[in-house]
């Protein structure tokens, strides 16, 4: 733990209040931290910092009593998401929708299709 990140006033860090990690007060909670609780910010700004590896990562704390609950998944957000989950399962020249993501950037195509293509290739 490095000293300079035990700034619970903010004075070296912009008026932030700065904590090392693992070291933060009680009443903050980070994003994943409140999502894990089933709350999220509601718009509030962060009310501090936690620094990790030298100061090079920064989690962003905020107060607990302002948080407020996750908005629920309406029918709307389920098909938007089934619909980009779709587009990175789905093999572009087989039209196959397989149940994980497809290595769509370096390979173009599923793993089978990749393989034919390859193999014509060979055979050329």
């Amino acid at each position: 733990m490095r000293a300079k990140d035990w700034d619970p006033t903010g004075e070296h860090h912009g008026g932030m209040p700065t904590w090392p990690w693992r070291h933060a007060e009680p009443g903050l909670k980070t994003r994943r931290q409140l999502r894990d609780l089933g709350l999220r910010p509601g718009g509030c700004p962060p009310v501090g910092q936690i620094l990790c590896r030298r100061g090079k990562r920064v989690a962003y704390l905020y107060a607990l009593a302002d948080a407020v609950p996750k908005l629920p998944m309406t029918n709307a957000k389920w098909a938007a998401l089934d619909r980009a989950m779709a587009a990175r399962q789905t093999c572009p020249r087989c039209r196959v929708r397989f149940p994980h993501c497809l290595p769509l950037r370096t390979l173009g195509s599923c793993w089978g299709c990749s393989d034919d293509s390859a193999e014509m290739a060979a055979a050329a």
